[in-house]
């Protein structure tokens, strides 16, 4: 039977340093990515629903159509500097004619900005000034220790001694080894053709100008070349051929991503833009729960562990973090990394990028428990009888502290009985979180606030 004591809540003024302490910080969240334009997993669910792909994309990108791409070629930077690039499949370099059998390579020339490409034997068979154009045997070449792919490959000097390779294809050439490595093949058909669509739209307009135009992972969209062609993907692009996403009669850039939690995001609310765009705007994901991250969490560390995260964000040591600002779904605009020192204030995408979480769709608890040694509480301040007041003298106490900081939270103490944790009673936080709870007798102690548990504490 627990003592009556144990429901007294004691004032922090009168406690002393705990004698032993711990911490945990529990992060819980949802979605998997920016948060902006097409979840790809709310397109499966809505295909599987049967929705068609222009009404897929009408819903994620408010106020669009479909309109005509035209003539494109798309340059992906496959090599950023390499000292020796390898060809085969090779027919043609800058007009020279190549055996196909035949393997060459490509190497910095004398000169700046030169580019030469050798035999197998050393011998050198063409010097460019810039560039050099190889075009493959029946329209594929295969690059040395990166993959086979349509179109030609373009070498450039790359540095002192090194040299660029870029593949430059056709459009829908290049959306044809996009697809699948950003859905996988066997999703439906209407969603691949989605898929198709924002990928040929966000190749139009991102493209970065220079010696080439998009990456082949996910600083553009994720590209594998004929490694990446399937049946289905195939035929989501050939359906949709030439057909991009236009608002107002022009192509707009289609962001698109894994997981949404639920709900869409404004891009102004988020690192990818910082004015709205009407194409662009939070709306509901109703069938994105089939991702396994639809939820995530919940993901417990010390509070050291997580400070290592956070290095120079925060100021002394960490204490939790409170999140100041949420957009349209609750993903963090802004929040204050708190530390014994102070406070900074963070976005959203930062604490996602430190924290390595899946989203910044994201909810923290702090909680810190202590066992503090036996000591005589005046117990009239706070008000008990005599028979509590005299239990006091011999009992100890759990105390600590939580965030989110609310005054008069509940906070629930549980004690370790046999294999189970049994809820012994609760305590009410301060306005600065802090909590402290009289145990009637010595055991391994535990709180939860805010649907989290904190780390067990053994009051001796």
């Amino acid at each position: 039977m627990i003592c009556a004591a144990a429901a007294v809540a004691v004032a922090w003024s009168l406690l002393p340093g705990s004698a032993e302490a711990a911490s945990r910080f529990t992060v819980r969240g949802a979605g998997f990515g920016h948060g902006v334009g097409m979840s790809q997993y709310g397109a499966y669910g809505f295909a599987r629903n049967g929705s068609t792909y222009d009404e897929i994309l009408a819903h994620y990108y408010t106020g669009t159509e479909l309109g005509d791409a035209g003539s494109n070629t798309v340059r992906v930077l496959l090599q950023g500097s390499v000292s020796r690039a390898t060809v085969s499949n090779a027919s043609a370099v800058n007009g020279r004619r190549l055996n196909p059998s035949s393997t060459y390579s490509v190497r910095h020339g004398k000169g700046s900005g030169r580019v030469e490409l050798v035999s197998g034997s050393g011998r050198r068979l063409k010097v460019a000034d810039g560039l050099l154009r190889v075009r493959g045997s029946g329209g594929t070449i295969q690059l040395g220790g990166v993959g086979a792919y349509r179109g030609v490959m373009e070498f450039r000097a790359a540095g002192v001694f090194g040299v660029q390779s870029v593949n430059a294809l056709g459009l829908e050439r290049y959306v044809r080894g996009v697809i699948s490595r950003e859905s996988p093949s066997n999703w439906p058909a209407e969603a691949l053709k989605a898929q198709a669509v924002a990928a040929r739209t966000y190749a139009l307009t991102t493209q970065r100008g220079g010696t080439f135009d998009q990456y082949p992972d996910t600083r553009s969209q994720v590209y594998g070349g004929l490694a990446a062609e399937t049946a289905t993907t195939d035929a989501a692009t050939y359906a949709t051929r030439g057909q991009v996403v236009t608002y107002d009669g022009e192509p707009v850039i289609t962001y698109f991503f894994s997981t949404s939690g639920g709900r869409t995001e404004n891009v102004e609310n988020t690192s990818l833009g910082n004015e709205p765009l009407p194409w662009l705007k939070s709306v509901p994901d109703p069938y994105d729960d089939a991702s396994p991250k639809h939820r995530w969490g919940p993901y417990r560390s010390s509070l050291a562990t997580a400070d290592a995260k956070l290095g120079g964000l925060v100021k002394g040591a960490f204490k939790g973090i409170e999140v100041i600002q949420r957009g349209r779904s609750p993903r963090i605009v802004s929040a204050d990394v708190i530390g014994s020192g102070g406070r900074t204030r963070v976005t959203g995408a930062t604490l996602r990028a430190r924290l390595e979480l899946f989203d910044s769709w994201a909810y923290f608890t702090t909680i810190k428990s202590g066992s503090a040694p036996k000591a005589e509480i005046d117990s009239a301040s706070v008000g008990t009888p005599p028979e509590v007041r005299s239990a006091a003298l011999v009992t100890h106490r759990i105390q600590g502290e939580v965030m989110p900081a609310v005054r008069n939270g509940s906070v629930r103490v549980e004690q370790r009985t046999g294999r189970r944790w049994v809820e012994v009673g609760t305590a009410s936080t301060d306005r600065l979180g802090r909590y402290a709870f009289i145990a009637d007798r010595a055991g391994l102690y535990r709180v939860r606030y805010a649907g989290d548990t904190g780390p067990s504490v053994r009051i001796r």
